[in-house]
């Protein structure tokens, strides 16, 4: 099975932004015009985040996520304020594959249910930021990672996958835009409980980190994010990297013609 590289593309208001620890954010440059870069680059995936959707109770990506969809080929999902079936609706009709829910998901869990018998599993993912904690194991956050809810990140993920969930998304609070490389120990915790694929995001800063996750046969994908929008490395880096380590990956036509 081919492992995918995704592009995350956290969003406030119009601008790409990037923080560390979910938090910090500066702007890194333009959601749509990176969307379409990466795209060319390789993307198997684009991943948009609404950062502070759940401060206004909304989802603002619609206009971009119209846009982009127009112009690229590959899945995209949609996370941040949502929390109903008329955002999941909203969100569909304007180019989305799939869309993450976190907070909504804490408060009300039969929303994965509703996403999952409405559109199906293969689109409805569980997004879970989870924070490590002093006693061990992690706990999930919401509000991108602003708030407690008191649900073990692992328990949470099992529960997660049997409300209709097809997909996690698995974000490291503590790793998120460090660059210091993943939570394996996480990924790990959480890939092995469950049957469904397994999105890791959070503390890429090289290639090596990447190979480093997808070595382990239960994670589908890695979501890459500061390394991108800085420029530090390419999507090819990332591809090359796993391709010789002996992950299966995606060809690009590019590749097979050379």
């Amino acid at each position: 099975m081919n492992r995918r590289l995704i592009a995350r593309l956290d969003v406030k208001m119009e601008h790409l932004i990037k923080g560390i620890h979910l938090e910090g954010w500066r702007k890194v440059g333009d959601p749509k015009a990176r969307a379409k870069l990466y795209y060319e680059d390789g993307a198997d995936e684009l991943l948009y985040i609404d950062v502070v959707a759940s401060l206004y109770g909304r989802n603002n990506l619609s206009g971009i996520v119209r846009k982009v969809a127009s112009e690229v080929f590959i899945p995209i999902t949609v996370g941040g304020g949502i929390r109903s079936l008329e955002t999941v609706r909203e969100m569909l009709s304007v180019g989305a594959d799939k869309v993450a829910v976190n907070t909504a998901a804490t408060q009300d869990p039969d929303i994965l249910r509703a996403i999952s018998d409405t559109y199906g599993s293969q689109a409805t993912v569980l997004s879970i930021e989870a924070k490590k904690l002093t006693t061990g194991g992690w706990e999930a956050m919401t509000d991108n990672g602003r708030n407690h809810c008191g649900r073990n990140a692992v328990a949470w993920a099992v529960e997660g996958q049997k409300l209709g969930a097809g997909e996690l998304l698995v974000t490291s609070i503590d790793q998120d835009g460090t660059g210091r490389g993943m939570d394996t120990a996480l990924i790990a915790a959480i890939a092995r409980e469950v049957d469904i694929p397994v999105i890791a995001s959070g503390g890429v800063g090289n290639p090596r980190h990447v190979v480093e996750v997808l070595k382990n046969p239960d994670v589908s994908a890695v979501a890459v994010a500061r390394d991108l929008h800085l420029g530090k490395h390419t999507l090819a880096d990332f591809r090359n990297a796993c391709l010789d380590a002996g992950i299966e990956m995606r060809r690009l036509e590019r590749e097979l013609a050379a």
